[in-house]
């Protein structure tokens, strides 16, 4: 039986840390899909297209790992393309309560999606989007959060 699963986020950017969780998943799962949120919700600093080329340069090595945008439910997203798992990574405690809520919301709207958890190796724990955003912004080195990939696109959305 084959095992597809979806990472879904805003990846806003992708950091270290989410890079680490989609090399240890695409170990565990014949599939992963790294399912990058348009989330109306959120005012991120890249567009979408932008979240999706970065996260694809990044990503680029692994022949199991595909990365795309999308809107709507994430429930919705994985029934449609056949991803039976939503992998979500729990950096501290304190994501937990949130994380239980979505995942119990998500069981909820369809049963047959499961949800896992993985935790980041201990030197990516503190890394988040929002820092590495903030740090960026400021002027600061975020080279030992992010590929340098992403550090170039960072370093361009400061001189606009």
């Amino acid at each position: 039986m084959k095992r597809n699963a979806m990472y879904p986020g805003t990846f806003d950017p992708i950091t270290n840390g989410h890079h680490d969780l989609v090399r240890r998943a695409a170990s565990i799962f014949d599939r992963v899909v790294v399912a990058i949120a348009a989330n109306p919700n959120k005012t991120p600093m890249f567009p979408l297209e932008a979240r999706v080329d970065m996260a694809r340069r990044v990503l680029h090595d692994l022949p199991n790992v595909e990365v795309v945008g999308y809107s709507g439910l994430t429930v919705v997203f994985a029934r449609e393309n056949g991803l039976s798992v939503v992998m979500r990574g729990l950096r501290a405690v304190s994501d937990f309560e949130f994380e239980f809520q979505l995942a119990n919301m998500s069981r909820h709207l369809d049963r047959d999606i499961e949800t896992v958890f993985l935790t980041p190796q201990e030197q990516f724990t503190f890394i988040s989007s929002t820092l590495v955003r903030e740090i960026a912004v400021l002027g600061g080195n975020v080279a030992e959060f992010v590929h340098p990939i992403v550090e170039a696109e960072l370093k361009k959305q400061r001189r606009v």
